[in-house]
């Protein structure tokens, strides 16, 4: 490197601002952790019920769902443990709602953090996503016990429901990723994330199980690794007779599917991010 370089190097560092993760592993981890348990602590400051409000939508929902698609649509109808299954499917898909359309602007709301030089600029949409995670945690709680008094026998296979909850903050953790750094660019992704996130859950199989859907219309479905995701959880913790995303495609290859689809968002929106995280400060 010349001399010239070199000394245009920390004026275009400071012109551009920091990567994505400026500062070390250990500091970006912490951070993380700490804007993430700071704001689900905020959410409910000063609340009378507290942590009980994050119990209040997907509850409803939850009910008002099941009033709905059993006594008047029969979608649960010789459907065995459909309540449970539709409560699973509402609380995993809400967690994933709740984390991508908090990232959209969370950058943008952050802005003072973001002009911060030696800020690591992902800290902010993987925080959101954490909060989330925290509330999905305390969701989870009551869903065990309403799924042990519908009935349901306690297997093994519980054991692995874990793998779907780090799975789904994995893909949530690439969406928002995405989301966050083009909303900088573009004020548009946040009116187009609505619409798209009603088609995912009504694409989701959240309301319906999967063999109420059609022929080859099930491996579209199960492409998405939200509904691939739901789709396990429900197997491995309410009725194995569901199957898995590989069992109901057609085998390890097509259950592949998802998992590929769910690897590449993650990655991109690592690159996505990282790409344009330079760039953030002067874009606000």
């Amino acid at each position: 490197m010349s001399a010239r370089a070199a000394d245009e190097a920390p004026r275009l560092r400071e012109m551009h601002g920091p990567s994505a993760f400026a500062g070390g592993w250990q500091r970006f981890v912490h951070l993380t952790w700490t804007i993430a348990l700071t704001d689900f602590r905020l959410t409910y400051f000063g609340s009378v019920l507290g942590y009980l409000w994050s119990l209040v939508r997907p509850f409803l929902t939850f009910a008002v769902l099941l009033v709905v698609f059993t006594q008047i649509f029969n979608a649960g109808k010789g459907v065995p443990h459909f309540a449970p299954m539709l409560l699973l499917g509402v609380v995993l898909f809400l967690f994933f709602a709740e984390a991508t359309n908090s990232a959209v602007s969370a950058v943008v709301n952050r802005e003072s953090l973001v002009r911060k030089m030696q800020f690591p600029r992902l800290v902010i949409p993987l925080s959101v996503v954490l909060t989330a995670a925290l509330n999905l945690a305390v969701n989870l709680v009551p869903v065990a016990i309403f799924v042990l008094a519908s009935g349901v026998e306690v297997r093994a296979t519980w054991l692995l429901a874990p793998i779907v909850v780090l799975a789904l903050v994995a893909f949530a953790s690439g969406v928002a990723m995405i989301l966050s750094s083009l909303y900088v660019r573009f004020r548009d992704v946040a009116p187009i994330w609505a619409v798209v996130s009603q088609v995912l859950f009504y694409g989701s199989a959240v309301i319906y199980t999967i063999d109420q859907v059609p022929g080859d219309w099930k491996r579209l479905v199960l492409a998405n690794p939200v509904a691939s995701l739901i789709q396990l959880s429900r197997t491995w913790v309410v009725d194995p007779a569901q199957g898995t995303p590989a069992q109901i495609m057609g085998g390890a290859a097509w259950g592949l599917v998802p998992l590929a689809v769910g690897i590449a968002v993650l990655a991109l929106g690592l690159w996505v991010f990282n790409h344009e995280a330079p760039r953030i400060a002067e874009r606000l």
